[in-house]
């Protein structure tokens, strides 16, 4: 595997990249973008944000409603064929396709990754 990246301090980390649980409340097929992903609206407690997201060859929708996915909330927006994205969901290469990254048991939307 090989980790490749510099060493940064960690708590510069937190201070600059600040990621949240959220529950996905709504999921929409995307066929303006360009790559095969989903239109996400994603609830964090006080917020809702929406996400453009490249889950769709692990996921169907009834899977990722009511899923509490992580998600990097502080990039700003990106604009993908005229929708705008808010929020970064994370996930990781799998065999099948972008798992998303989630957690082990079920916390309030809207609470903080360190």
């Amino acid at each position: 595997m090989g980790l490749t990246e510099e060493r940064i301090d960690p708590a510069r980390f937190l201070e600059d990249v600040e990621m949240r649980v959220g529950e996905v409340v709504d999921v929409e097929d995307f066929p303006a973008a360009r790559k095969d992903v989903y239109k996400l609206t994603v609830d964090f407690g006080d917020e809702q944000l929406q996400s453009a997201a490249g889950l769709t060859d692990v996921y169907d929708h009834e899977d990722l409603l009511g899923a509490q996915v992580i998600a990097v909330v502080n990039l700003g927006t990106v604009t993908i064929a005229g929708f705008e994205s808010e929020c970064l969901v994370t996930g990781v290469d799998g065999a099948d396709g972008v798992v998303h990254l989630t957690t082990e048991r079920d916390v309030e939307p809207g609470t903080r990754v360190y």
